[in-house]
């Protein structure tokens, strides 16, 4: 029988999108503590219909839309600049308003391409320049949460 001869089982990196959102949601979690609210969880009872308004307006913001994006599709996205999640992404990203619209157009290709009836390579060629912006963005948060996931912020809104 073989014992031990083995170093120990390389350690896997972690995914990057699991990084980035684990700490989006440490950062929003610290900033709704701040403000005297609880962070939602799934599996969880939902506050009150008051309290569940309060806690939807600070993680998301309030008030009309202050970015918004009409891509080739027609459809309209829409988002906030003011709110814990907004906050948390210009912390990460460094650019909330350009991941904004680098995100929406780079997560939009394939339907881009269907409803233009071309093929995606097409299209992904037409917005190299928003692909190129969301990796340099993409990039910037994955260092940016991996700080956060180190260092946890204070409890409160995370700094500019």
């Amino acid at each position: 029988m073989l014992t031990g001869c083995a170093g120990p089982a390389p350690e896997r990196a972690a995914d990057p999108d699991e990084v980035i959102k684990a700490a989006t949601q440490r950062l929003t979690d610290a900033c709704l503590i701040r403000q005297g609210l609880v962070p939602p969880r799934s599996g969880t009872p939902r506050p009150s219909g008051t309290e569940d308004a309060r806690v939807g307006a600070a993680l998301f913001g309030a008030g009309p839309a202050e970015l918004s994006l009409t891509l080739p599709t027609g459809y309209v996205v829409r988002a906030h600049t003011d709110g814990c999640l907004a906050a948390a992404q210009q912390r990460l990203y460094g650019d909330q308003p350009g991941w904004f619209r680098a995100s929406v157009v780079v997560n939009n290709l394939r339907p881009e391409a269907d409803h233009a009836h071309r093929d995606l390579a097409e299209v992904r060629a037409r917005h190299h320049d928003e692909i190129a912006e969301w990796q340099r963005l993409r990039a910037h948060a994955l260092t940016e949460a991996t700080t956060v996931l180190e260092n946890p912020p204070p409890k409160g809104n995370p700094p500019a």
